[in-house]
């Protein structure tokens, strides 16, 4: 039986060492380091210490995505090296390279969040630069905050040469220290809420404060189900990391072994010659899926597994979607809408475990080939299951909600489709009267002079990919604050734009059309009734077709708010919401 943590590499037999011979692990690289012509690139890699023998090795890429900036990138850059030193040690040559990344927990609420999802498309394009440009034969990807991890996976998906993906790690929880409140367990979620709880006077200022000085303890990303863990999970899920990175906190000593054994487990990919898209198929798309929802996954997660699919040429639709949901119960009594945080769920068996527990009872696929050069089963064989008595994970039996709480929900507000996360705990239909504002900060103003009563559907517009620009998540801080103030069950919120994984209640995003190029969401007014029902799946203003084509006649799009730089090339490239928002597809 396995460790947490322990990484399985397939054991390569004499057959397939007589296989193997003929094959050129170096078959990129040797484009440069084997060529006559090719001099001046022999003398620059002579120049970074390499040797004659170490000429004829296969180079593997490693990205980096540490900076020093926020907790769930500021370790990054000492893993690299740690996995630099075991592909080394596997006989490769590894050359660590970096790339960007937006910490969304920073520029939240102000327009520096409008860059955050662009982020995801320039790590893409960055890290398929450097591997095509300079050669590499592999890649090995270390990313920590959300954007980064389905932006290694568009690329590495792009390239289709042998790549792993390791996670960076989940933060430690954190707790509060005045008073009865000490040693009280808070996060990421926390901190977003405290001020809705200061403002409804359930705190004071000072454990307010305390709350914010203590949500984050140290390195490693946001440790609810929010969307770095959700994609780490879910990266997992689909075979494209080794056994237990998603569930291993990043400041835990089998981060740093994971890392070690790392380029034992590339060198297997390449003489293997397993590639992404021998992994990335169809039914490891369903096995990603069917483990965001049993876990509770972020919203966000419906935008870039389309966008990761779309990369890997795997068919994917929001329909696809939903087929999952509808089979898939919701059993993780995680952070926002739960109780526990990702290292809890690490103590309990981590997330092999609970690949183990759906293998078991039918609802994932064994026979996805993974990146240790086994299939899923194999993997999951010598796993310990989960711990008994452990209330993280609920039983089958028992689930929090029988179905899964991601729900496409489609209607005359939404023909396009939008993105509904509803755990059940705050019911399945809401009906209500449409507060509709355009920009982030008059919420806050409405909310303090108690303009948001009961019974309120408060619309967040124009902040989808093109009217965002971006689709920011400026609407968290909305919804943390609804939510601080006690409204979670009597307040719904519908946009456009997107939701931080850390986000909860009774929330819809993704609209489709956006606001900026006409949808219907643009069309609503301030008293227009709406219903979001999760049972039938719809989203519904209540207001005839022939007033909605009247008030669309007067409708004219916002001007842009960038006309030069990344964001007005954004603007011009990024597709729908309901095809990941994509960028490289003409």
């Amino acid at each position: 039986m396995s460790a947490p943590g322990q990484v399985h590499i397939h054991k390569l037999t004499p057959r397939d060492l007589v296989t193997k011979e003929n094959k050129e692990i170096n078959k990129y690289s040797r484009t440069i380091t084997q060529t006559p012509t090719a001099g001046a690139a022999q003398a620059q890699l002579y120049a970074t210490g390499l040797t004659d023998k170490d000429m004829s090795k296969a180079q593997v890429g490693i990205t980096s995505f540490g900076y020093d900036g926020n907790p769930c990138n500021m370790h990054i850059n000492d893993l690299a090296l740690k996995v630099k030193e075991g592909v080394w040690k596997a006989g490769l040559v590894g050359y660590q390279f970096n790339t960007i990344g937006v910490s969304d927990a920073i520029p939240m609420g102000s327009a520096g969040m409008s860059f955050s999802l662009p982020s995801r498309d320039i790590i893409a394009d960055s890290i398929e630069t450097v591997m095509s440009a300079l050669w590499y034969d592999a890649n090995i990807s270390i990313p920590g905050c959300d954007k980064n991890m389905p932006g290694c996976m568009i690329a590495i998906s792009r390239l289709n040469r042998p790549a792993i993906v390791i996670y960076g790690g989940t933060m430690k929880k954190g707790h509060r220290t005045l008073g009865n409140c000490s040693n009280n367990e808070i996060d990421i979620g926390s901190a977003l809420e405290c001020n809705g709880q200061f403002i409804s006077g359930k705190i004071n200022e000072e454990e307010r404060k305390d709350i914010i000085r203590n949500a984050c303890p140290g390195a490693g990303a946001c440790g609810g189900m929010f969307t770095a863990n959700t994609m780490s999970s879910a990266i997992e899920a689909l075979g494209m990391s080794l056994p237990y990175s998603s569930s291993v906190p990043a400041e835990d000593p089998l981060k740093i072994h994971e890392c070690l054994r790392v380029g034992a487990a590339i060198r297997n990919l390449l003489e293997k010659n397993i590639t992404p898209r021998d992994i990335l198929t169809t039914k490891s798309f369903e096995n990603a899926l069917t483990l965001i929802m049993v876990l509770g996954g972020s919203t966000n997660a419906i935008l870039h597994m389309l966008a990761m699919a779309k990369a890997a040429e795997v068919p994917l639709t929001l329909e696809d979607i939903q087929a999952v949901s509808d089979k898939t119960p919701f059993l993780a009594n995680l952070r926002p809408s739960g109780r526990y945080v990702m290292e809890d769920l690490h103590h309990v068996g981590g997330t092999p475990a609970v690949l183990k527990y759906l293998y078991e009872n039918g609802m994932i696929h064994g026979e996805c080939m993974t990146v240790t050069g086994k299939t899923m089963a194999e993997n999951l064989a010598g796993v310990d299951g989960l711990k008994p008595g452990q209330d993280v994970i609920y039983p089958l039996t028992n689930p929090i909600k029988p179905t899964g709480h991601l729900t496409v929900l489609r209607g005359n507000l939404a023909p396009e489709g939008a993105v509904a996360k509803i755990t059940g705990k705050e019911g399945l239909a809401f009906t209500g009267v449409a507060r509709v504002f355009d920009e982030e900060d008059e919420i806050f103003v409405a909310l303090e002079k108690n303009k948001i009563p009961k019974g309120s559907v408060v619309v967040i517009r124009y902040q989808g990919p093109k009217g965002g620009p971006g689709m920011p998540e400026v609407n968290i801080k909305p919804t943390a604050a609804i939510m601080g103030a006690g409204l979670g069950k009597d307040v719904a919120l519908i946009t456009d734009g997107r939701f931080s994984g850390a986000s909860h209640g009774f929330i819809i995003g993704h609209v489709c059309p956006e606001a900026q190029v006409g949808g219907p969401i643009a069309l609503i007014n301030d008293g227009d009734k709406i219903t979001i029902d999760a049972n039938t799946k719809e989203l519904t203003i209540h207001v005839s077709d022939e007033e909605l084509l009247r008030r669309k006649t007067g409708w004219k799009p916002k001007p842009p708010k960038y006309t030069k730089g990344a964001m007005a090339r954004y603007v011009m490239t990024v597709k729908s919401a309901s095809e990941g928002a994509v960028t490289d597809e003409l």
